[in-house]
């Protein structure tokens, strides 16, 4: 079993609520993204720093439990630029993996931050950058468990989003509430978690902090299926 957080921090601001978030029971990972990498401490409680992103105005971290797992790679990626990344560049890196062995079970696994470009790209963009993650970590994990979380800026059309994931091999999972309610017309599921090679036991949406999303907490098992299934708000059939 492993336990992650994922949480945006918006534009560094909710950097101080980490430490809270780091003591939630049994956790085993933090997945960031909208950190200032130059400002993160190399430990936060029982936390490691894994890896941060290094171009990125605002960028993605990782932190893991070290007495738990051992980190043998790790990789950040440039995908496929939005205009917002030319415009207000350097916005290159939205993968930022690592590959960690756990020394209990002996498993390795491959956990990766996601930040997709922002709304004012279009999906296909998105799925575009989703796709292209999912083969660049397959890189990095050589057939390893792939667990992807963070902020994918896809709050319309999921159900189409989980089908084509689907095909290439990777669950969608869904937390169990709305992860972000500040625009009036994009409410809804953010942050969530694709991955492949594990049982999603659930995805819960935790207390809202400083910042414009709420971070949600992933448990999940090694295996194959994915048992979590959250409800969907109405939405439009296809874009």
């Amino acid at each position: 079993m492993i336990r992650v957080i994922s949480y945006n921090l918006r534009k560094h601001r909710a950097v101080t609520e980490l430490a809270a978030l780091a003591e939630t029971p049994n956790l085993d990972a933090l997945c960031l993204q909208e950190v200032s990498a130059a400002e993160l401490p190399a430990e936060i409680g029982n936390l490691h720093l894994a890896d941060s992103t290094k171009n990125n105005r605002l960028g993605l971290a990782i932190y893991y439990r070290r007495e738990r797992y051992e980190q043998t790679a790790s990789n950040s990626f440039e995908l496929k630029k939005s205009l917002h990344d030319r415009v207000f560049s350097p916005t290159s890196e939205r993968l930022l993996g690592s590959r960690l062995v756990d020394r209990d079970s002996g498993h390795e696994l491959v956990l990766a931050s996601f930040h997709a470009a922002p709304l004012t790209a279009l999906n296909s963009l998105r799925r575009n950058q989703i796709k292209a993650a999912h083969e660049l970590l397959q890189t990095l994990g050589s057939g390893s468990p792939i667990l992807m979380v963070g902020d994918y800026n896809y709050p319309l059309f999921k159900d189409g989003l989980s089908e084509r994931v689907k095909k290439t091999g990777y669950d969608l999972s869904l937390s169990d509430r709305m992860t972000y309610t500040n625009y009036k017309f994009f409410r809804g599921h953010f942050d969530f978690v694709t991955s492949q090679g594990f049982t999603i036991e659930g995805v819960e949406t935790l207390a809202r902090g400083s910042s414009d999303h709420l971070p949600i907490l992933v448990t999940a098992a090694y295996g194959s299926a994915n048992t979590h299934h959250s409800t969907l708000s109405v939405e439009p059939l296809a874009n």
